[in-house]
This record gives C-alpha cells, sequence and structure tokens, in this order.
C-alpha cells in the first residue's frame, strides 16, 4: 500500500496542459543604472555645468508582485507579472560642482507588466527548476522631480512615460500538497527613459538605463 502511494504521489504534483498558477511575491526591485547625466548636461545646457562623472541615482525598493502562469504544455507556461507599482527615490551623485550639486530629485513610480515564455525543466517532480524570456513594458507614473538646491533651484525634471524592453527569468517551483506551490524567481528587465529639463523648453540631460534584477519569494496555487 504504501509502495503504491509512492507511485502515485508525482501525479499529484505534475502540470498539465491548460493548468492555470496564480502566486504572490514579495519582490525586491535592485536597479542596475547606467546614467551620463553630467556629459549630456555639459553637452546640451551649459558646459562646465557638471562634473562629467555626475549621475542619476535610482534606489531599491521592495514592493508586492501578482502573476498567472497558464500552462500552453507540461514544459512550457506563458507567465504574466503583475507588480502593483514600484516607487524609487532619484538623486544626483557624483557631482562636485556647486551649481548643481548632489541632492535629491523626488520619487518615480514604475508599473512594469512583463510577459515571459518559460521552460520547466522537471512538470512531473516535486522541485521543478525553470527559465524565461519575453517583453516588459514600463508606464512610469509620479514622473515629475525637481531641482531642490544650486543655481537650477526650482526647474522641473521629468522622464518619458513609456519603455518597452526585453526580460529574461530564472526560478524554480517547489510543488506541496493540494496544488500549493512555494517559488523563487529571479528576473532582469530592460527599461530606459529619456531624462529631460525645463529650460526655455524640454532639454534631454540624460538617457537613463535603469534595468532592474528583481528577486521574489513567493507562494501560489494551481488550478
Amino acid at each position: 500500500m504504501i509502495v503504491a502511494l509512492g507511485l502515485c504521489a508525482p501525479m499529484f504534483v505534475q502540470a498539465e496542459t491548460g493548468d492555470w498558477v496564480i502566486r504572490g511575491r514579495a519582490v525586491h526591485v535592485s536597479p542596475n543604472e547606467s546614467s551620463d547625466l553630467g556629459r549630456t548636461v555639459n553637452r546640451n545646457v551649459a558646459p562646465g555645468a557638471m562634473s562629467p562623472g555626475a549621475a542619476l541615482a535610482v534606489e531599491s525598493n521592495t514592493i508586492p508582485e501578482l502573476d498567472i502562469s497558464y500552462y500552453l504544455s507540461k514544459h512550457v507556461a506563458a507567465e504574466l507579472i503583475l507588480a502593483l507599482g514600484s516607487k524609487h527615490d532619484v538623486s544626483i551623485r557624483d557631482d562636485q560642482l556647486a551649481t548643481v550639486g548632489n541632492q535629491p530629485l523626488g520619487n518615480i513610480d514604475a508599473l512594469p507588466p512583463t510577459l515571459t515564455l518559460q521552460w520547466h525543466f522537471n512538470p512531473d517532480q516535486k522541485i521543478d527548476p525553470y527559465v524565461g524570456a519575453g517583453f516588459n513594458y514600463t508606464r512610469m507614473l509620479d514622473r515629475d522631480l525637481r531641482l531642490t538646491q544650486g543655481a537650477l533651484a526650482g526647474s522641473r525634471i521629468k522622464v518619458d512615460s513609456d519603455s518597452f524592453g526585453f526580460a529574461v527569468q530564472a526560478g524554480v517551483d517547489i510543488k506541496l500538497s493540494d496544488g500549493w506551490i512555494l517559488n523563487a524567481d529571479l528576473k532582469y528587465l530592460d527599461m530606459d527613459t529619456n531624462v529631460k529639463l525645463r529650460t526655455a523648453g524640454w532639454t534631454r540631460i540624460d538617457r537613463l538605463d535603469i534595468n532592474p534584477w528583481l528577486l521574489g519569494i513567493g507562494i501560489g496555487r494551481r488550478f
């Protein structure tokens, strides 16, 4: 009897075509930003206004995330990732000149729905690692920033409202009883935006690559 139950156990955890999985995760968003603020300001606004190495810094944050997966086959699943918005403080760093200087600018709120196609290596086993790739669209909310000190104090800064890019991920599902799943997931998103300063009009002062890593841990259920 015990042997028979052992042989049948994998049937309770295997993935099937048409299955849905809903997961909730806590996700730490760690921007891997690349900024050329100082050189771009010196070129587009005023020569010598900033140190050439001055850059924009985007702080990390931890957010809730909801995702929905649909199994197209035993090994292949499509996952829609619905992060609930990620606020990040933005500041200027490494500016040694007094004209602008290092200072906080405010925050942006990034809403990054992402669709990936996953390959599950062990869909019939308790531990099921996977890899995935797809596309990310980020909608920038609360995207108005402002200089708070220096000769340009009060000047408005804004970022573009939309970003499109690729996404890659790797993770593992640990299947529990009654369809419940523990999950760990790592994603990298290609995310960039133009940053503009309000002078006589809007002048581009940076092409900011945010490119965050997202590390998530959560729980889900198969239906």
